[in-house]
This record gives C-alpha cells, structure tokens and sequence, in this order.
C-alpha cells in the first residue's frame, strides 16, 4: 500500500503502518496535551497504541487461520480506521471461510477475557476512555466493542464473511454473496437514517463504508461466478507490439504514441519474454535519465507470464500479486501471444454479463409468454 512504511516481520507477515496513523498519533498527544498537559498527551498515545495492537493482533488472527489453509498473507497495514490484513486469496470453501472469518474476533474475545480480572465496573459500549477508567478497563471495554462491531453481518466486517459461509454451506456462493450483501446493505441504509436523525456524522461515514463494501464484495462475487470456467485466452490482447532488448525509450516512446497500448513485453534475442516496460516507469526514466536510456536499465524483470490455457481466475490472481499493470501470455512453444490487463478483463467481463442478463431476460418472455396455438 502507498504511503505506508515497514515496522517489523513475524511468522513471515510484514507489518507496515500508513504514515495517516501517526497523523493520528500527532492529533491525539495534541488533544491530551491541551487538556491534560505531558502526562495527558502520553497516555492518550499510549492507550490508542495499545487498542492498535488489539487490532494487530486481530489481523493476525485472520492471517495465521488462513495459514492453516495454506494461504499466505503478505503484509498487514495499520491505518487510521483499523488494520488491513491483505490474505493471497479468501478460501474456496464455506467452512474454511468461516474458521478465517471468526479468528480475528476470537483473539478480541480472549484478550477481553485476559483483561477482565483486573478491569474495574461493567462493559460499557460508548463510555469510557482511557481518560475516564484505568488502562485495562478501557482495554477491556474496546476488546469487546470491537468483537460486536466486526460480528455486525454485513461486508467488509467478519460478520458478513460469516454469514456468507453460512449461506455458502446451503446455496451457490455468488448467490449467497448477494444475500449476504443486500443484508449488510438494508443494515447500513437503516443504521445510516438513524445516524442522520441522531446527529451522528460518523455512525454516517461508517454506514456509506459499509454500504460500499458490500456493493464491492457482491461485484466481485460476480466476477468469480462468471470467469470460473473461463481460460486466460478469451481476454488476450491479440494485437500489441513488443521491443527488443537493446531498444531505448526512444523506440518506446514511438510505439507508446503510435498505439493505444501502455505496457511493452521487452524480447531476448530468441524471442523469450526478458521484462516488461510500463508506461509509469518509462515517464518516470524520461525525466530522470533521458530518451537514450536502455529498455532493459528501465524494464521491470522477473514478470510472470501465463499460459494462454491457464484458468481465468488463478491468472488473476498472479496478475494481482504481481503488482503489474499487464502479463504476457504465452503458448505451448513459450512465444508471447498477447497481453493480459485488467481493463481487458473488465470489459470481458462487462459483456459477459451484459449477455447473461440478456439471456435471462429472453427466457422469463418465453416461460411468461402466451401458449402456443393448436395446429
């Protein structure tokens, strides 16, 4: 993720923070200094640090579950609003989906529980900071407040994840996205009108993101749906251009200007794919080094390729953990056929599902329409 920077590794996950979260460090130690002087500003620091390692460890919750599936989980990323734990791949079926879904509220649960011998007075949802309890009642109170608010059944918390496992275990998994999300929908729209007349701007913010989420997760619950049996071939770019290995950005420059391709496969000698030149990287070079720089000083190297018989979906994925905006596509002989993009992908998959709703619709007018007349 952009503007965020490496803290630490453990079980081979990184751990990043965005620089946003020590703005809000900065705002906190402010609030507390004006109020309650130095010693105000340290504990306001030192108790929002510790919920956002409640928080970390709830995210490894999430990944470490994951492991047990054999999926990894590169980074976590600490952010003003929380932490991001960004898995390869949610799993395939319900009930690995579901142990993933619920360990990072269960780390909340026993942490609660742990806290709970040394924490004074009752659970309380909306009182009590730092400021207004001791440490661990606060730690305490925030554990738990944070186990309901992940189990609300609606995406992108754990709960809409839950309740889609469940539904997975009993119908189709697009089908049982789109309930699930048309739920955590109705849940943000009511929560949304309640925030409004109540006067509560943030409840409003979370209710949008809420909302947002789950349109995100039902669209991508289609996406899977519809290329699930689909081969990388069908969204190839056929007609593209390469360069050669000793090409400069010169040469770059007029294949870039005289198409509407962004992204250049960078040839060896025998034809073998020896990188891939981006459009970012070949602007950002112009200005740095100047149009005689060498492709290959500039080439982004050990780019994956993928077979052009290669299931969609797993292409997808390699594209995603490339993190380059396009792949070569290969043969059985290892020649570059084309290029796979996301706006390529996109656009199949607009048509794709363009022609799905067409066909249904054809189908309700002959189930709904009049008998046919007797001969």
């Amino acid at each position: 993720m952009r503007w965020s920077f490496h803290l630490f590794r453990v079980a081979g996950i990184e751990v990043r923070v965005h620089v946003t979260f020590l703005l809000l460090l900065a705002f906190v130690g402010f609030a507390g200094h004006a109020t309650a002087g130095v010693s105000g500003a340290i504990s306001g620091v030192v108790f929002v640090s510790l919920v956002f390692l409640c928080v970390l460890l709830h995210e490894f919750g999430h990944a470490l579950a994951a492991k047990r599936y054999g999926i990894r989980t590169p980074d976590i990323t600490l952010l003003p609003i929380g932490g991001l734990a960004r898995l390869e791949r949610m799993p395939d079926k319900p009930a690995e989906e579901l142990v993933v879904a619920i360990a990072g509220p269960l780390v909340n649960v026993a942490i609660a529980l742990i806290l709970a011998p040394f924490a004074h007075g009752p659970f309380q949802l909306f009182g009590g900071v730092a400021g207004d309890l001791d440490l661990l009642t606060s730690l305490r109170n925030v554990n738990i407040g944070l186990v309901l608010f992940n189990l609300i059944p609606a995406f992108p918390m754990d709960g809409g994840r839950v309740l889609r496992a469940f539904l997975a275990m009993r119908m189709d998994y697009a089908r049982a996205t789109a309930v699930a999300a048309g739920i955590g929908q109705g849940i943000a729209v009511v929560g949304g009108m309640w925030a409004l007349l109540n006067f509560q701007p943030m409840l409003v913010l979370i209710a949008v993101f809420i909302y947002a989420g789950a349109q995100s997760e039902a669209a991508f619950a289609q996406f899977k749906g519809l290329s699930k049996s689909m081969r990388v071939q069908a969204a190839t770019i056929t007609a593209f251009q390469t360069l050669p290995l000793q090409a400069t950005l010169n040469d770059a420059i007029e294949a870039l200007l005289s198409s509407s391709q962004h992204d250049f496969p960078v040839l060896g000698p025998a034809g073998e794919v020896r990188g891939l030149l981006t459009r970012d990287d070949l602007i950002v070079a112009l200005r740095k080094t100047g149009a005689d720089t060498p492709v290959a000083e500039v080439m982004r190297v050990d780019v994956p390729s993928v077979h052009h018989t290669m299931l969609f979906d797993r292409a997808f994925q390699i594209l995603q953990e490339s993190g380059c905006p396009a792949l070569p596509v290969t043969d059985s002989a290892g020649r570059v056929v084309g290029l796979f993009t996301p706006e390529n992908v996109s656009e199949l998959l607009l048509v794709r599902s363009a022609l799905a709703r067409s066909t249904s619709r054809q189908d309700t007018v002959r189930r709904s329409g009049p008998p046919p007349l007797p001969v």
